[in-house]
């Protein structure tokens, strides 16, 4: 039933008749129960019409993605999870629908995103408090309106959280065809900072490297060609790297590490290849480097810095600068 690429859900809108201002439409959703496989648990059913209070807004959801963190909620093997019965869904874009009598801030047709990280976004009408969404320029493309507040948001924040970075300085991450490794290279490039970038190896590397490279990748390695004692020739005239991002553990958190420069940090975000970090001794006593956990969720954003950081990606993606593919 799903796909672990993540790709855009478009719900099918139910019609709307007659229904008074304080209720919402009918709405459908995916809903399961229990954590289980996916396309076992998972079921479409039909919610009935929601009474508004007075500070609520009814969202007509337009689009919202199924990225691999919402398939481990399902199965139950993701950190943090909803009790059940839930929605699926943690992000994705909406129009306002109707709002309650109190609202000021929101009004019919305005485009708005989650201004928080709440579950139930894969129902076709949402009613949510007005505090829990964000008004964005009707302009933005929906296909990045609906997937700006995770894995985006997510490279913005490790660039500019834990080492302080300047022009001329270099990072290196192991995942760089994600979505969050190819926004990490493009926010880089945008700031002079060069990125140094770890693939997989496939038959048809040659050009993914040069599609990172067009993205404004300094340099692209697969894992096979990492495979040496050092790297140090490997980098030409690029420093070497303060800061290292981690998506996939095991032998491939190592070849970041190999990069590090005395004194290093690695963030790790996630863990593809399901396998533990073995860091060698080496690396602690004599070269200092930091290891650190990252999860978005638990960044607690204050509401400032969340709309400024989601202004500044959107901003970035309407003028062209930021771009993203689901299948790399």
């Amino acid at each position: 039933m799903f796909s672990r690429h993540s790709y855009l859900v478009v719900p099918t809108q139910t019609s709307v008749v007659n229904f008074p201002a304080t209720m919402s439409p009918p709405s459908t959703a995916v809903v399961y129960d229990q954590h289980g496989p996916p396309d076992t648990i998972t079921r479409v059913t039909k919610i009935p019409p929601v009474e508004m209070n007075e500070n609520e807004v009814c969202v007509k959801m337009l689009a919202a993605p199924i990225n691999p963190a919402d398939i481990n909620r399902i199965e139950g093997v993701y950190p943090v999870l909803p009790p059940t019965p839930t929605i699926g869904g943690w992000e994705g874009v909406g129009e306002i629908h109707s709002v309650g009598s109190a609202v000021m801030a929101f009004s019919p047709g305005d485009l708005v995103i989650h201004a928080a990280y709440l579950s139930g976004t894969w129902q076709t009408y949402v009613v949510e408090d007005q505090s829990l969404w964000y008004k964005i320029d009707k302009n933005t493309p929906i296909e990045y309106a609906a997937t700006i507040s995770v894995n985006p948001l997510s490279a913005l924040r490790m660039l500019e959280d834990f080492v302080a970075l300047k022009s001329g300085d270099t990072i290196v991450q192991n995942g760089a065809t994600s979505i969050v490794g190819q926004c990490v290279i493009q926010l880089a490039r945008i700031r002079g900072i060069h990125s140094i970038n770890i693939i997989r190896d496939k038959p048809e590397s040659d050009k993914i490297k040069e599609k990172l490279i067009k993205l404004g990748a300094n340099k692209v390695f697969t894992e096979s060609e990492l495979e040496v004692k050092g790297v140090k020739n490997l980098l030409g005239d690029i420093p070497k790297p303060s800061l290292g991002l981690n998506c996939i553990g095991g032998n491939a958190a190592n070849m970041v590490v190999k990069f590090l420069k005395q004194g290093g940090t690695m963030i790790t975000y996630g863990g593809m290849s399901k396998k533990p970090i073995t860091i060698s001794t080496p690396y602690f006593i004599f070269k200092d480097i930091s290891l650190k956990g990252y999860l978005l969720q638990e960044k607690n954003l204050d509401e400032a810095q969340y709309r400024c950081s989601i202004d500044h990606l959107l901003a970035l993606v309407r003028a062209g600068i930021l771009q993203y593919e689901y299948n790399f």
